[in-house]
């Protein structure tokens, strides 16, 4: 039976543009018929796993997300003293069981057209593969001998990984994907089956309450030019603050059979524990980068709520179709969130039955202080058995 781990947040931050949309504005979402701001789950997934803190939890235990592996190899194998035509061909060869190769006038010819994931134990095997062929062996790289359907990275097994065979997931079908290119070496037309699940969903982060975004008009002077009166630039930059909902659901044994579980459980519960224990404190403390310099909006979480069992996962959000308002309750919004959210909670687990067989949860606000982050961590960590 399934295990699942869910996270509810609120987040209060002052003046900030931690997600910016092709415009610059603040990233927003329409919500109960109002707009509020809004941080993308994949924002909030890379700010989170390149981290020190998600570092702090996992160590090496992390995969890489780069299209440059074979540039890597090329620069590994020319410095061993291989010639650079005879380089380009091995680099090429291995980096290509990872995806399709770049053919463009101005890319480089080992670099990989799509982002990949790379685990740490194929990217050993790369350049195992590497160092096997400046040893004058021959090599046969095979996707099916380099990529794993499982491994240590726990940014991958949480996040998960697509890898295709065609140079657009948009145009290709699954029944696509069986029939590789004639032209595809190795056996590259398998590539597809050494995606990953992601066993952690995250939602995109909301305000619970209607925000309108505003202008900061700035300008700047020259320091050297002081002859001359006026500024010498000027700009605008769009911001917001709010209380931010987030959620997000993990499952339990995914995550575990993501690290390679089913090969090795106790090292796969290791490093799923400690995986959970970087989600949750990361997700507590951690946001995106976006304009920090400008606004310095960091923040911790006023609420982090943990919920664990085997029932059907489900969102809270729904507490704030009705936007919260300062005349709500005290007048704090972050309070008035956490009321609000608590009550729709009971509302639906009273109507669906309890949704949860455990939980803990730690509250910072101006007003109260109950429990503490550490009691959360230790809690989702006892989510893996």
């Amino acid at each position: 039976m399934t295990t699942f781990l869910q996270l509810h947040l609120l987040t209060a931050y002052p003046a900030s543009n931690l997600n910016r949309d092709d415009s610059g504005r603040p990233k927003s979402v329409v919500f109960g018929g109002s707009e509020r701001l809004r941080i993308s789950s994949q924002s909030l997934k890379r700010a989170w796993r390149t981290s020190d803190v998600f570092f702090k939890w996992v160590g090496a235990n992390v995969g890489k997300r780069t299209q440059l592996l074979g540039d890597k190899l090329l620069a590994h194998l020319t410095k061993g003293g291989m010639p650079e035509k005879q380089a380009m061909d091995v680099a090429k060869s291995i980096a290509v069981c990872f995806g399709k190769l770049e053919t463009g006038k101005d890319k480089s010819p080992t670099s990989v057209m799509q982002l990949v994931f790379i685990g740490p134990e194929e990217w050993t095997k790369a350049f195992e593969l590497a160092d096997q062929a400046l040893k004058g062996e021959k090599i046969h790289p095979l996707a099916s001998s380099v990529l794993r359907k499982a491994d240590t990275a726990a940014d991958i097994a949480m996040f998960g990984r697509m890898l295709t065979d065609k140079k657009s997931n948009d145009d290709a079908t699954d029944a696509d994907e069986e029939k590789p290119s004639k032209k595809e070496k190795g056996d590259g037309g398998k590539r597809h089956q050494f995606g990953r699940e992601a066993a952690v969903q995250v939602a995109h982060a909301m305000t619970t309450h209607r925000v309108v975004t505003e202008d900061d008009y700035y300008v700047a002077v020259d320091d050297l030019n002081l002859d001359e009166a006026g500024t010498s630039f000027i700009g605008s930059l769009e911001y917001g603050a709010g209380v931010y909902y987030l959620y997000a659901c993990i499952d339990c044994e995914l995550l575990v059979k993501n690290l390679g579980g089913d090969e090795n459980r106790d090292l796969a519960k290791d490093i799923a524990q400690d995986a959970l224990a970087a989600l949750v404190e990361c997700a507590a403390s951690v946001a995106p980068r976006g304009k920090q310099a400008s606004f310095a909006s960091r923040a911790k979480a006023s609420l982090v709520l943990a919920e664990r069992g085997a029932v059907q996962p489900r969102t809270l959000a729904a507490a704030f179709l009705k936007p919260v308002t300062p005349s709500d309750g005290a007048g704090d919004l972050a309070e008035s969130s956490i009321d609000k959210l608590e009550k729709f909670r009971a509302n639906v687990d009273g109507v669906y039955g309890p949704c949860a067989e455990a939980s803990a949860k730690c509250v910072a606000t101006s007003s109260r202080s109950e429990g503490t982050l550490a009691e959360v961590i230790q809690f989702a960590r006892d989510s893996i058995v």
